[in-house]
């Protein structure tokens, strides 16, 4: 279990992922300045305002933690920052504290160990991902590196344009071969 600093988007960031943020509000400018001065981590959580209603942190919440990899102060207290998705935590707890930023007491969310033969999956599932890509009227050269040496599932995902809410259900799974699955299924669909 750990402290972290929770920043509340409209967005699904995915291990692995890039996300550039602007950071304007002053809650979120204390945060980064917090995350700068120790470990540069903070944790993302999706958060649809139009779909939900205001945001309440809830135990059981799955958010992906974020690391700082370049952060740009601009003149007038704002800032750039482009962050990296780490790993994925799980809310045990809100903490009261004094911060205008929100932070939760958080679990690391591991995956169950993938089988034998995720390989095969992983090749199966990525060779239907470029079909896909290139039914769309992508070329070879313009489709996204994908590493099928680790975990594919959330490097396809960070590639789809699709209903934030499935990408949200796709971070909270915990086995690839079910992530896997759903993006087949939404290859199919699709």
């Amino acid at each position: 279990m750990r402290r972290l600093p929770i920043f509340v988007l409209p967005t699904v960031l995915f291990p692995g992922s890039l996300l550039p943020l602007h950071v304007f509000e002053p809650r979120y400018r204390q945060m980064a300045a917090r995350c700068l001065e120790t470990d540069r981590r903070f944790g993302v959580l999706f958060h649809d305002p139009d779909e939900s209603g205001p945001f309440e942190l809830r135990e059981g919440m799955i958010g992906c933690e974020a690391e700082i990899v370049k952060f740009e102060p601009l003149q007038d207290g704002r800032s750039l920052m482009l962050t990296l998705g780490v790993e994925r935590y799980r809310v045990l707890d809100g903490i009261e504290s004094d911060t205008l930023y929100t932070e939760a007491l958080v679990e690391t969310l591991h995956d169950a160990a993938p089988p034998a033969d995720i390989a095969d999956l992983r090749r199966i599932t990525l060779a239907r991902f470029g079909e896909a890509l290139r039914r769309a009227g992508r070329d070879q050269e313009s489709l996204p590196d994908i590493d099928a040496s680790r975990d594919i599932s959330f490097q396809i995902a960070q590639n789809f344009r699709i209903a934030l809410a499935w990408q949200q259900r796709l971070l909270g799974m915990t086995a690839e071969t079910s992530r896997l699955q759903e993006i087949e299924r939404a290859l199919e669909e699709g």
